[in-house]
């Protein structure tokens, strides 16, 4: 089984850093022709994209057999904006400290995300299964703490890592 994650992750790798074109037949002359009068804009978006998977990828090996069990207070764009969302995040994350049972309560009282009804809980994960920023905290910063906010594309949140395994 070790060594299936290994081959998937080692062409995954590969398809990366050679291109997705590595493992087929070469280009034809009319691909070539396209791909070498590509926009200028579009070539730095194709540039972006691929060092953005491979910052991903890089975050999956370093985190590579780790876990994490984190909760969260979701406080959605649509609720209130950006800059008041942060302000009242910073507000409850100075009443509930570290306390995991005060942060339970915030969280089935004012988050946005299903999963409130748990306390915020959302189990244990895996590297690269979360947006990139709160993955970062979930992986990176310290355990039994609440972090934030931290900005997503779904909002603002509040993080309390539970436990990690695998370090």
């Amino acid at each position: 089984m070790r060594s299936m994650n290994f081959s998937f992750i080692f062409f995954y790798a590969m398809t990366l850093l050679l291109g997705a074109n590595a493992f087929t037949a070469p280009p034809s002359p009319s691909s070539r022709f396209m791909t070498a009068n590509i926009p200028a804009f579009t070539r730095a978006q194709l540039d972006t994209r691929r060092h953005n998977a491979i910052d991903s990828f890089n975050s999956i090996m370093k985190n590579w057999g780790k876990k994490a069990n984190a909760a969260h207070i979701l406080i959605k764009p649509r609720t209130l904006p950006e800059a008041e969302a942060k302000d009242f995040l910073l507000k409850l994350k100075e009443e509930i400290g570290n306390d995991p049972v005060k942060f339970a309560a915030a969280a089935k009282e004012h988050s946005s995300c299903p999963s409130a009804a748990n306390g915020g809980n959302l189990g244990e994960f895996g590297p690269a299964q979360m947006v990139k920023n709160f993955d970062k905290v979930c992986f990176d910063e310290e355990v039994g703490v609440v972090h934030g906010p931290v900005s997503t594309q779904f909002g603002e949140h509040l993080i309390y890592i539970i436990s990690r395994t695998g370090e």
